[in-house]
């Protein structure tokens, strides 16, 4: 890759090294400058600007991201569209993240411009947790890099996801005079929202005197009943192999693995089976909501990781916690970064005058209506929800949309513009989604690509508010915008879409190069449908 300053009527095609602003112009650092570019610069009185060039020996930055992402990425990881040489991957259900340590070392060593970071293994994370990042750092990776980083994942994954099973667990607590009632109200509290967190529930609870007869036979009634795991907390700590719980476990029939683990706090944690069902004798930190040994077991536990003697002894390097501020289970579950809810919403409601006497959406192209491969576009991509507004030939579109997994809003004031449609399908958006990306049903070659692409790109801590599909340097459809310019975009009316937002908004903007045109072909008359068709059948 050639880097350094060059002259402002040599910059086309080059990649922008750092961000410029000035009036009119806001150009981000990594766009490709365009005639347009070069011309607007030149006019702004810029006689020199730092670029990159890439040669023939160099994998763009997108590329080598993607393509490393999808080589260490293994079961139950999700991996995002790259953006900035970046390229995320997620969890695709809650569950404990898998990581080969030493492959994610063999491959941060391989070159400086090819990074790879990871949560730690065994970290907990929620649906749609992140579990890792790749980041080219400069424009491009080198090609023989890229390949060796692949060959090192030929024989294994560096990512996986072991993913929590739903489990129907019992606890048992024992008592002794004076024990008040509110510590066991608040101990089954805290193990309620342990198991929440870990996709498992608190079926049964039960307490029981703090005797060797009285905890065996209860234990006998929980195993019988199928409960896994059988968590046990003694009224008295246990401090020997030989004391109540672990005597009451092995009088059940049961068989003590392992007493005592290198964690603090969780040291007196018990290890147990009866049969095939694991049973937990609980520390008496386990009554707090604060990270403990405890933690650790049930997570592994409930992903279906076998945890015995050696697993615990293992445990001692980072078991260190005590002088460690931690989250409640259930928040420390959900500390890793979370992939953005996006919901898409498809405008298909507007009355297609300029196409009468046929409603356009449902012009057929290679077999499937233009409302068909918005609705496919959107619902196939990154996004959580779709919406689809329909309101012109309702029925019909209903009726078109049958099956599909989508929801569908009826906007009755559609004749009265754009605007109307917008703000029906902003308002049917789930409280929890942070953006919507907005398709437009005549634009029959968006791709649930292009609107990956825009989610990978959202990121309003970094500006990346309003992202924007173009295709080099022509703003086209969809947008993605960011939660916070809703209000904004509910007091539009009449035939007004939110581009005038974006020109309010032009320094939260983020402009997404697509490899198509199909972000800028949209078919609302008849000539642009004849010459859309005559095109395809040149082509074909």
């Amino acid at each position: 890759m050639r880097f350094g300053p060059t002259r402002i009527d040599e910059a086309e095609g080059a990649i922008l090294a750092h961000g410029l602003k000035l009036p009119g112009i806001a150009y981000r650092k990594g766009r490709v400058l365009s005639a347009d570019d070069v011309a607007a610069l030149r006019g702004a009185g810029i006689g020199e600007v730092v670029v990159a060039r890439l040669e023939a020996d160099d994998v763009p930055e997108n590329e080598a991201a993607h393509t490393l992402a999808r080589a260490i990425a293994g079961e139950g990881v999700e991996v995002a569209a790259p953006f900035t040489g970046r390229c995320n991957l997620f969890a695709r259900a809650a569950g404990l993240a898998r990581i080969d340590a030493e492959l994610v070392a063999a491959l941060n060593a391989v070159d400086e411009s090819i990074t790879v970071a990871t949560l730690a293994d065994f970290a907990a994370a929620p649906a749609r947790g992140m579990l890792a990042t790749i980041k080219v750092i400069p424009f491009a990776a080198p090609r023989a890099a890229l390949r060796k980083c692949l060959a090192l994942t030929a024989a294994a994954k560096a990512v996986s996801l072991a993913p929590f099973a739903a489990r129907k667990a019992a606890l048992l607590q024992t008592t002794l005079p004076g024990l008040k009632p509110s510590i066991l109200e608040n101990t089954e509290a805290a193990t309620r929202a342990r198991l929440a967190g870990t996709g498992g529930e608190l079926a049964a609870a039960k307490t029981c005197d703090h005797a060797v007869g009285a905890v065996a036979a209860r234990l006998r009634e929980l195993a019988a009943q199928g409960f896994d795991p059988i968590l046990v907390l003694g009224a008295s700590a246990v401090v020997d192999r030989r004391d109540v719980i672990p005597a009451a476990i092995e009088a059940a029939g049961g068989k003590i693995e392992r007493f005592g683990m290198p964690v603090d706090p969780g040291n007196l944690l018990l290890l147990a089976s009866i049969g095939d069902q694991r049973v937990i004798g609980l520390p008496g930190c386990a009554r707090s909501p604060k990270l403990n040994g405890f933690d650790w077991i049930l997570q592994r536990h409930a992903a279906g990781i076998v945890v015995g003697d050696a697993e615990v002894a293992s445990l001692g390097v980072g078991g260190l916690l005590a002088e460690i501020p931690r989250p409640s289970p259930r928040a420390g579950a959900a500390a890793a970064p979370v992939a953005p809810r996006v919901c898409a919403i498809v405008l298909a409601a507007g009355k297609s005058s300029r196409m009468a006497p046929a409603n356009k959406l449902f012009v057929e192209i290679d077999g499937a209506s233009l409302l068909d491969r918005a609705v496919e576009a959107a619902a196939e991509s990154a996004c959580v929800d779709t919406i689809v507004v329909i309101g012109n030939e309702a029925a019909r579109a209903r009726s078109g949309l049958a099956g599909r997994k989508v929801r569908i809003v009826e906007n009755k004031d559609f004749a009265q513009g754009l605007a109307t449609s917008l703000r029906a399908g902003l308002a049917a958006v789930p409280a929890d989604c942070d953006a919507v990306v907005v398709l437009l049903g005549d634009m029959p070659q968006v791709k649930a690509a292009h609107v990956d692409r825009l989610v990978a790109a959202f990121a309003p801590h970094e500006d990346r508010a309003i992202c924007v599909a173009t295709r080099t340097g022509k703003r086209g459809n969809p947008v993605l915008w960011a939660r916070r310019y809703f209000d904004e975009m509910m007091a539009l009316d009449g035939d007004q879409g939110a581009r005038s937002l974006i020109r309010r908004h032009e320094d939260k903007v983020c402009e997404v190069e697509m490899d198509d045109d199909g972000i800028l072909v949209d078919l609302d008359t008849p000539e642009a449908l004849a010459a859309f068709r005559a095109a395809q059948e040149k082509r074909a």
